[in-house]
């Protein structure tokens, strides 16, 4: 991706997978080092451990690989030795961050934001040992954990009155989303030009000296930047990543868009989404995701996507459950096309493999478009559409790996559903064909 060329001054394990850093020069703030290298520099000098800002407003209860990407670059800080200050906007996530919304977005209650902060930090491995956690919990000095109602809840409106006077209208407006928005006569709401203040206000409090963000952040961390002149702090760092596409190649990874992996999911369900990766998008998941060298990597594209889906997966549940999650995976398509790598003697099989029995189920009888639920019928995995709408509704239905959540999902033809797995509990599996 070029990184290294681009940042040739920038450690390169700091450089892999960045797509901006600024600014490259920090200017004449008294105190302050005129670019990451030489702060980096400066701080092992002085062994003293940068602080590494990354906020995150809990307004759900699930993170997808798409989030993940900040956190190891978070991580691979905290290895390198400096202190990883993670801000959960307990305060910020009432208010909801307007990137990228086109409308004011729905503010959550305080429960709410507190029963998903508990399950953001326990997917991040709180608890866990930091060999199999996302994040290093366990080493002393390496992690903080903060929540931003501790400064934001106690500012006075004499308080608010001051950052609100750090910023102009015209600034706000400057905003992409913003813009679009004024532009398309979309209203904005008084209380969204608050959230960058808001959340540039918690580098203040913290002290960063360097936030990280997606691309789609940089107006949120230059604002924090700003607010630390203001106050007479040394201005912070911005490294920016990009946005993972998601499952389909294309579109950013988004639980709204249905192309995401959970990092909740199973192995299995892991491994199989990820090796349909598109071609074009599994060198951005191999360089984001994983530490594998690119150059090392088979060139054949298939080889290469089966490669990054069982790295990607070992990664969060062990090499073990990955290579499983690889077997079962080949073993499903292996039945499916006649053919059974654990019983062929390839190398791959299992038994569990092998116990997996995929038979096929024609489409030819179902008229379409089709709704899911009417098709777990019409294929006789159910014995009525209305059992085939609570088991869709009850989590139990999977198509390729992929977990079914609505059942008026709608599908146009049989050719959208050729080949693919349907997957009814734990031991049902049907290979649609036309």
């Amino acid at each position: 991706m070029g990184q290294a060329q681009v940042w040739p001054d920038v450690p390169a394990w700091l450089s892999r997978g960045l797509a901006d850093l600024f600014p490259h020069e920090a200017g004449p703030l008294a105190g302050s080092a005129t670019s990451l290298a030489a702060r980096l520099a400066e701080a092992e000098r002085e062994d003293r451990p940068l602080r590494i800002k990354l906020g995150i407003d809990p307004t759900g209860s699930d993170i997808h690989l798409g989030h993940s990407l900040l956190f190891r670059k978070l991580r691979a800080f905290q290895d390198a030795g400096h202190t990883a200050v993670l801000i959960i906007g307990d305060f910020t996530a009432r208010i909801g961050d307007p990137t990228g919304k086109s409308a004011t977005r729905v503010q959550l209650s305080a429960e709410a934001v507190a029963a998903h902060a508990t399950t953001y930090l326990e997917q991040l491995g709180q608890g866990q040992p930091r060999q199999r956690a996302l994040l290093d919990f366990e080493t002393p000095g390496r992690l903080e954990v903060r929540r931003n109602s501790e400064w934001l809840a106690a500012l006075d409106l004499p308080q608010v009155i001051e950052l609100l006077g750090t910023s102009t209208v015209g600034q706000m407006l400057a905003k992409d989303d913003f813009s679009k928005r004024y532009g398309g006569g979309t209203p904005i709401a008084l209380h969204e030009f608050l959230y960058p203040l808001l959340q540039g206000y918690d580098s203040v409090a913290v002290r960063s000296d360097l936030e990280l963000g997606g691309t789609d952040q940089k107006f949120n961390v230059a604002m924090g930047r700003d607010l630390q002149r203001h106050f007479g702090q040394p201005p912070q760092f911005g490294l920016l990543l990009p946005i993972l596409p998601g499952l389909d190649g294309v579109q950013k990874m988004s639980k709204s868009l249905g192309n995401t992996v959970g990092l909740q999911d199973d192995p299995l369900s892991m491994y199989s989404k990820l090796e349909k990766v598109p071609d074009a998008a599994v060198n951005a998941y191999l360089t984001l995701l994983t530490d594998l060298e690119l150059e090392a990597l088979p060139a054949n594209p298939r080889e290469r996507q089966k490669a990054m889906a069982l790295e990607v997966t070992a990664t969060r549940h062990g090499q073990q459950a990955a290579l499983q999650a690889q077997a079962d995976a080949a073993g499903l398509v292996g039945v499916g096309a006649g053919r059974n790598p654990g019983l062929d003697g390839e190398a791959g099989g299992s038994p569990r493999a092998e116990a997996v029995e995929v038979l096929e189920a024609s489409l030819a009888s179902v008229n379409f478009p089709a709704k899911a639920f009417f098709l777990l019928s019409a294929i006789g995995v159910c014995a009525s559409s209305s059992e085939g709408r609570r088991q869709i509704q009850g989590g139990g239905v999977k198509l390729d790996g992929v977990k079914l959540s609505d059942p008026n999902l709608e599908f146009s033809s049989a050719a959208e559903l050729d080949g693919k797995v349907l997957q009814l509990g734990k031991k049902t599996f049907r290979r649609l064909v036309p």
